[in-house]
């Protein structure tokens, strides 16, 4: 199978080894992938502060890129959402780029959705010998409805010690601009998040997002906590 790899602004900027690890990992169950040079933002940030007229352009480029693309696959939820559920939206008023938005959108998957859902496999051959809590990010629960593939993926790693987390499935505060314009409260709901993440016994948390786990890593950092973060890309592909 062939699938076109959606890399996301913060994973290219920020956690590049993130994308390295999405790639070694499909590479390794046997996934031909492939990297579009011209993929950009896919104008997620600008959308959902109401800047529609500036996110209409960096759509219409992506749907461009992935449009013969068999399979896009990103290690975001988020992005996955934006373009899944928020395109059609956003390019209502132009019948024909909403045809190709949901297009598009209906052959996009967060990567755990496409290694459980698509390839059909949960047992990846990886291990991470570690107390590991899953957060489940916003977008992927509640708009992709990403629930069981991320846990099923982690129950398959070898030595693997995934503990449950109290509140899991509560927002940890972050929700890109949510927690710069509502920084008290974001802090609240953060600081709810790390008390449950440290009662867990987990040494590290992992998610499907990284700007979530790039929030709640701030949090750790700050209160000086012996517990880590890990995008769930990179425990798929430890060997």
């Amino acid at each position: 199978m062939r699938a076109a790899l959606f890399v996301t602004c913060l994973v290219d900027q920020l956690f590049p080894r993130t994308g390295r690890a999405a790639e070694d990992l499909l590479r390794h169950l046997g996934v031909t992938v492939e990297f579009p040079p011209g993929q950009t933002c896919c104008g997620q940030v600008a959308f959902n502060d109401g800047f529609w007229s500036e996110a209409r352009p960096l759509a219409r480029r992506l749907l461009g890129v992935f449009d013969h693309a068999d399979a896009v696959v990103a290690p975001s939820a988020s992005c996955v959402a934006m373009i899944r559920e928020f395109y059609p939206i956003l390019l209502r008023d132009d019948p024909a780029r909403a045809a190709q938005a949901r297009e598009v959108g209906r052959r996009t998957y967060e990567l755990t959705e496409f290694l459980v859902d698509v390839l059909g496999v949960v047992a990846v051959g990886a291990h991470f010998p570690h107390r590991v809590a899953y957060h489940p990010a916003c977008h992927g629960l509640r708009l992709l409805g990403l629930r069981e593939q991320p846990l099923r993926l982690l129950r398959h790693v070898r030595e693997l010690d995934l503990r449950p987390l109290v509140g899991a499935e509560e927002c940890c505060g972050f929700g890109g601009m949510f927690a710069l314009k509502f920084a008290e409260l974001s802090a609240a709901m953060l600081e709810t998040k790390l008390r449950a993440i440290e009662a867990s016994g987990a040494e590290f948390v992992t998610a499907t997002d990284v700007s979530c786990l790039m929030h709640i890593d701030g949090g750790l950092r700050r209160r000086r906590s012996a517990v880590g973060t890990i995008p769930i890309a990179e425990i798929l592909a430890a060997r």
